[in-house]
């Protein structure tokens, strides 16, 4: 008894070995279900089928694009293309980069003091007036943003030298007299000495051939008049004075 009172500290403190713990999770009460056999024929039999085209598609013909009217304002730019190029002996076409309005101002001013005209232009706008006409070969030039540089004159050193204090402008070619011509050519043209030096030069050039030839046609009769003047000193010096040796043979007979 005594041992039985002595443990009731050990009867109190016992847990069972399993105990039962309810969570709070709830019952899963939908789960797939595969649709009725009989919902499926209906579903199958009420779906929506198109009609078909009386005539295949790839037996129609292929349809035309309605020729869409121009705008009078881009036949109007398109018109002052054409002009700048038809009345330009030198057109210079440049890649425009952002720049401030201040310094586009001072560029038109210098480049107008030389009579060259800087034009804006679209490539929408400049590329069908190309492309009809025969500086086709300029073409490739105008991919980015691009001005042109127009001048009833040659005026090629005068450009070159306003562009190199202006990096925002860069030459990518140029038509000068009908000739397209590459930044390198643009170049070497203006290396060139002026017009009136290059006649003065040609004049001198073609005078120098004709008077090099009258020299060598007058270079044989003056040798042969002075070989003939000198043969009649030597017959004078030899020969009785006042007669010709001819006479003399037949004074002797």
């Amino acid at each position: 008894m005594a041992a039985l009172s002595g443990g009731k500290g050990w009867l109190r403190s016992w847990l069972p070995a399993l105990q039962l713990l309810r969570r709070g999770s709830k019952a899963v009460t939908r789960h797939w279900k595969a649709m009725h056999f009989q919902r499926q024929k209906l579903l199958a039999v009420t779906e929506y089928v198109p009609p078909r085209p009386a005539v295949p598609p790839r037996c129609l013909p292929a349809p035309q694009d309605l020729p869409q009217e121009e705008d009078g304002y881009v036949r109007l730019l398109r018109r002052q293309v054409e002009q700048a190029f038809r009345s330009s002996r030198m057109v210079a076409v440049c890649q425009y980069n952002s720049m401030p309005d201040e310094d586009v101002v001072t560029m038109r001013h210098y480049l107008r003091k030389h009579n060259i005209e800087v034009k804006f232009v679209l490539n929408e706008i400049v590329r069908p007036v190309l492309a009809q006409s025969k500086y086709r070969n300029l073409l490739p030039l105008f991919v980015c943003r691009n001005i042109l540089l127009v001048s009833p004159e040659t005026r090629a050193r005068e450009m070159l030298r306003v562009l190199k204090g202006i990096p925002q402008v860069n030459l990518l070619g140029a038509c000068i007299d009908d000739t397209i011509l590459s930044r390198q050519g643009v170049e070497n043209f203006a290396r060139l000495p002026s017009l009136e030096a290059s006649q003065g030069q040609t004049v001198g050039a073609l005078a120098l051939l004709p008077s090099q030839t009258s020299s060598l046609l007058q270079r044989g009769p003056s040798l042969l008049t002075a070989l003939l003047d000198e043969h009649i000193r030597r017959l004078r010096d030899t020969g009785v004075p006042g007669k010709p040796p001819q006479e003399q043979g037949k004074g002797n007979h």
